[in-house]
């Protein structure tokens, strides 16, 4: 059985644009580049419905924080600046007898 085609996103937005452009039919283009044309149609559906994002004020939205895995890097950072600081310290000589 074969899988299904990843395609990059660079491939599907000029699909699209060609799509958009008007200057061939969805069924000339889906043969130039070897995909199907609902796919055309898909993608084209879903620029349009996201195109307007592009245009919001404030660019992309904050990263979201995740305060457990941030808790667990904070003591990650405790525990190797303990070891550092021991390690640093200069070995005293020993005289055991």
């Amino acid at each position: 059985m074969s899988k299904r085609k990843q395609h990059a996103p660079e491939f599907k937005a000029k699909v699209t644009l060609e799509a958009l452009k008007g200057e061939q039919t969805v069924a000339e283009l889906a043969s130039r580049f070897g995909v199907h044309p609902t796919m055309i149609h898909t993608w084209k559906k879903a620029l349009l419905e996201g195109a307007s994002g592009v245009f919001e004020r404030g660019g992309k939205p904050p990263p979201e924080i995740d305060e457990e895995q941030v808790k667990e890097l904070h003591a990650k950072i405790g525990e190797l600046a303990v070891a550092n600081d021991f390690l640093s310290r200069k070995p005293k000589p020993w005289n055991g007898k």
